[in-house]
């Protein structure tokens, strides 16, 4: 089937497809800062080698759990041994919106709001987004403003912020099945051709931080000790 290269991301170069679906590889990097791994980092920090199949392999199991629990999402299939994901067209909004749910007041949550807050404190599936934006360090964004710049519609939002909490439930349940803990989980959404909001992107070690008896597990080990 013949590809064309669309887009090369920090962790997927994305293809079109003949048929108008679009075609994931994912690559072995991931966001940090100074070779230190971070899940809300917008740049590329480290290569973990054989991490793309790993975030694959994970990816696949959750939307497939999504896909039970009747939650829309961009995924149709994927392909281990190419490390690819086929997928459903979606639009993002914007230039690109991240989206991240916490249980846990770590990273720059806890950077910007530490004077409010003490690290590790519970936080009630907190939903923030944030603009993909390098350069300006992918500023916060509110739902007002979101509204205001025309970006999404209020029930747009309320869709998107109702699947992120819904999602993050599932991927935190499934996680404490195995003695694993999520602080917090980093999400992408887009919307389709009648502007209904549907998880797009991936659902890897990752875009996650999670910790096992108080202790940080990196994404190789978390990805291991999850599928052991």
């Amino acid at each position: 089937m013949n590809t064309t290269l669309i887009y090369q991301g920090k962790t997927k170069d994305v293809y079109k497809l003949e048929t108008g679906n679009y075609l994931l590889k994912f690559k072995d990097d991931v966001t940090g800062e100074n070779g230190v791994f971070d899940p809300g980092a917008n740049t590329v920090g480290l290569q973990i080698e054989g991490v793309g199949k790993v975030n694959l392999r994970m990816s696949m199991y959750f939307f497939e759990k999504l896909k039970e629990a009747g939650i829309k999402t961009h995924f149709v299939s994927a392909d281990l041994d190419q490390v690819t994901m086929e997928v459903l067209p979606a639009k993002v909004f914007g230039k690109g919106l991240e989206v991240i749910c916490r249980h846990k007041a770590v990273g720059s949550f806890l950077r910007r709001y530490g004077d409010y807050v003490e690290e590790g404190a519970d936080l009630p599936a907190y939903v923030e987004t944030t603009f993909k934006d390098d350069d300006k360090g992918d500023p916060l964004v509110t739902k007002d403003g979101l509204v205001v710049l025309g970006v999404m519609t209020e029930a747009q939002y309320d869709a998107m912020k109702l699947m992120t909490q819904k999602v993050t439930k599932v991927v935190a349940d499934c996680l404490l099945e195995k003695g694993l803990v999520l602080y917090d989980i980093k999400f992408e959404f887009g919307y389709d051709e009648q502007g209904d909001v549907m998880l797009i992107d991936e659902i890897a070690s990752g875009n996650m931080r999670v910790y096992q008896n108080g202790q940080y597990v990196q994404p190789m080990t978390l990805s291991e000790l999850f599928f052991a």
